[in-house]
């Protein structure tokens, strides 16, 4: 088959990106973008449908899916989520385990992506909670997610397709778990061999400063609520005893201090814990459920808690306060604001938060409405005046709220009462209309970058298939098998694995679909087996972050490079195809 000069450019384009990708920190985004626009500009990909992807159902789903994390993330439901399934853990083998094993299982049943979407709010808190790199558990979440996705028909979108296309095409339908035969045994090797390498196939990413480092020093009180769930729990049932980069100090319980606390100390409504810590765990606290902030100014502010944040202030030499407790200063009428923690030097402040007398140089943590930022960054009461990021309190009253809707999609798209794209989009909806998240978080929850990635994506990809180039390619590699059914398996696994990394697995099943009809046809054998290697090889693509959406979502949240995903994913595509066609062939063959 002879191509034009369009399917080489397009091929040479692609195989650019991908060095250029795999070898420098060019942002993934920018450098797709500007591969389309240079299509566009040759004339390959016509102006009016270049950026068709970003009507793409798929793409708008992902967005829509950062609003329902974000919804979680505001909520604390994240949080609660990831306590309850993932519970404690000791080492980086057993935490992944611990995730990897329930994820592979619910997404045999459950759609791979709000699953995904589920646990990445949960997942970062848990890994920050024991101290454990989040590089190390993202991508083994989407890679679980993968995995499990092949053991059932309803698993993945893909095998829903190709066994539409044997229906269609062969009059063949199969089975709800006719391929577990298959992919059960891909799951448990590639969640094997993950555990096993991951600490030498993905990267260990930890900031430069270890958080023990930082001379900000706090001291924070939280009451334990009344009818709370953390009443009659000791200190270590409760989760407070290993708290990242934070200790509990002391409880003060009716005025009696009870110093070096016990980690079998049972928690009473009311009790007042004094914890110290850096700016991070003071985060994580406001963030506990059954925890609030000690002083009863907090509830005196004008503005609704969603609308307020956490900000740093360091208190000068020419602060009418100087020389004055925090109480006796009237501190919130002031400034409109509260002091939830104060740090100086690193050093354990005594007694309640109200009575600290204040000196120049003392770092506050106040809790503030968003104009106190603005309002006082030039106040000569301060010396600086910064917002702690990601710090607004969650609203815990909706967590259960926020889980519930989430189930709801995962439920009504896993079992396909509605598809995918109207789940996500009503869950989005219902997140901001009940107020688990807001308006604006919703609006700033959204990472554009990974959007016009995928959207970016299916520009390229439709420039590859209007060009013949992947026709042409899919065809000379299935020549290259000549009479044997075997050989003719081997190579349409591979690629289909090929064009899943660079177009899309849905894209991919559906080229290689005829391919593999025609080459069955003229050997006079069995559809089915051939069906089956489509459905793993478009369904289990690894290497790249553009071969499967869960990949994209955790390509953020886990700091990855692009990179990363070639040192693990290839390796893990190898094995998981020689798992997937040793048992097609012993089955089939």
């Amino acid at each position: 088959m002879m191509m034009g000069w369009e399917a080489w450019f397009t091929g040479g384009l692609i195989v650019a990106i991908l060095g250029v990708l795999a070898t420098t920190r060019v942002a993934p985004d920018m450098l797709f973008l500007g591969a389309l626009i240079l299509l566009v500009l040759v004339g390959i990909v016509p102006a009016g449908k270049a950026f068709q992807g970003l009507a793409n159902q798929g793409v708008i789903t992902v967005g829509a899916l950062y609003v329902i994390v974000a919804g979680l993330r505001e909520t604390g439901g994240g949080q609660w989520l990831a306590q309850r399934m993932l519970g404690r853990t000791k080492s980086l083998a057993r935490a992944q385990l611990r995730l990897m094993l329930p994820v592979t299982i619910l997404s045999a049943f459950l759609n791979n992506t709000p699953l995904v979407a589920m646990m990445i709010p949960g997942v970062g808190e848990w890994a920050r909670k024991y101290q454990l790199p989040v590089s190390k558990l993202m991508l083994p979440l989407s890679y679980a997610a993968i995995l499990g996705g092949t053991c059932t028909l309803i698993g993945t979108s893909t095998n829903l397709v190709v066994n539409g296309l044997l229906i269609e095409r062969a009059n063949i339908n199969l089975g709800m778990f006719e391929i577990m035969p298959i992919g059960l045994p891909m799951a448990v090797i590639g969640v094997l061999f993950i555990i096993l390498t991951s600490r030498w196939l993905l990267p260990d990413r930890r900031p430069a400063m270890s958080p023990n480092d930082d001379p900000r020093r706090y001291t924070m009180e939280m009451l334990v609520d009344l009818n709370g769930p953390l009443v009659g729990k000791t200190i270590e049932s409760a989760g407070l005893r290993h708290l990242p980069d934070c200790y509990l100090m002391e409880i003060d319980r009716d005025g009696i201090i009870l110093p070096a606390v016990s980690p079998q100390e049972i928690l009473q409504g009311g009790d007042r814990l004094v914890f110290v810590g850096g700016v991070d765990s003071v985060v994580d606290l406001q963030r506990f459920r059954g925890l609030t902030a000690a002083s009863n100014q907090v509830f005196k502010l004008a503005e609704r808690r969603s609308d307020r944040l956490l900000v740093e202030a360091v208190v000068s030499n020419t602060c009418p306060l100087v020389g004055r407790n925090i109480r006796d200063g009237r501190f919130r009428n002031r400034y409109k604001a509260v002091v939830i923690a104060v740090a100086r030097n690193g050093e354990r402040l005594p007694g309640k938060i109200g009575d600290i007398v204040l000196r120049p140089g003392d770092i506050l943590l106040v809790e503030a409405g968003v104009g106190f930022l603005e309002g006082h960054r030039n106040n000569r009461d301060f010396f600086l005046v910064s917002a702690v990021p990601d710090s607004t309190p969650p609203r815990h009253e909706r967590a259960l709220l926020a889980l519930g809707i989430l189930i709801a999609m995962v439920l009504l798209a896993g079992f396909n009462i509605i598809d995918m794209f109207d789940a996500a989009l009503g869950a989005a909806a219902l997140m901001v209309l009940t107020r688990c998240v807001s308006v604006a978080g919703a609006r700033q929850s959204i990472d554009w970058s990974v959007l016009l990635v995928i959207a970016a994506g299916f520009g390229i990809g439709a420039a590859l298939q209007s060009t013949g180039l992947a026709l042409a390619v899919a065809m000379g590699i299935v020549k290259l098998a000549g009479d044997s059914p075997t050989l003719n398996l081997v190579t349409i696994y591979l690629a289909t694995v090929l064009f899943t990394a660079v177009i899309n697995n849905n894209a991919a099943a559906l080229l290689m679909f005829p391919i593999a009809q025609a080459v069955t046809a003229s050997l006079d054998t069995s559809l089915v087996p051939f069906a089956i290697a489509i459905m793993m090889a478009a369904s289990a693509e690894f290497s790249t972050p553009i071969g499967y959406q869960t990949n994209l979502m955790v390509y953020g949240p886990g700091g990855y490079r692009f990179s990363d995903y070639l040192r693990i994913g290839l390796p893990l595509n190898g094995v998981v195809g020689c798992v997937s066609l040793s048992m097609i062939l012993w089955l089939y063959f």
